[in-house]
């Protein structure tokens, strides 16, 4: 387990009242991914294309956007169940990204869905980047 999610998901068990706002999850991320790549920075832009792009790894859901919708401030649909989905941005859901275990549960969930993979850090900062500036 790479250390800053180690240290993320330490702290919220150790403390499970604490939380994190989206910015100091996306600074654990950047910095994980800092040790992997000096000199990285998050990038809204990388996250954008990220959120946006097609990894047709599944045929139901072949990018985020297939459940989150093309603006990740409204609100989604899964696209197998048909569940509702709170927006993804933290304007517009402003409990996204402030449990370190609830966002990682889910990145890992949905990156495997939609990836095939787990997500690198320098892609969940990225995309933490960006949901915190989507409008």
């Amino acid at each position: 387990m790479k250390t800053a999610t180690f240290l993320l998901l330490s702290l919220a068990l150790v403390q499970p009242a604490w939380s994190a706002a989206p910015r100091e999850l996306a600074e654990g991320y950047s910095a994980e991914a800092a040790r992997n790549a000096p000199g990285f920075k998050p990038s809204p832009r990388r996250g954008a294309e990220f959120y946006a792009r097609r990894f047709a790894v599944s045929e139901k859901m072949p990018a985020c956007t297939a459940c989150h919708t093309d603006s990740p401030a409204q609100t989604g649909q899964h696209a197998v169940t048909g569940k509702a989905i709170k927006p993804l941005a933290p304007r517009a859901e402003a409990a996204r990204f402030t449990d370190p275990a609830k966002a990682e549960k889910w990145f890992r969930r949905n990156c495997t869905e939609v990836l095939g993979r787990e997500c690198s850090a320098a892609e969940k900062a990225d995309f933490i980047a960006f949901l915190t500036e989507a409008p």
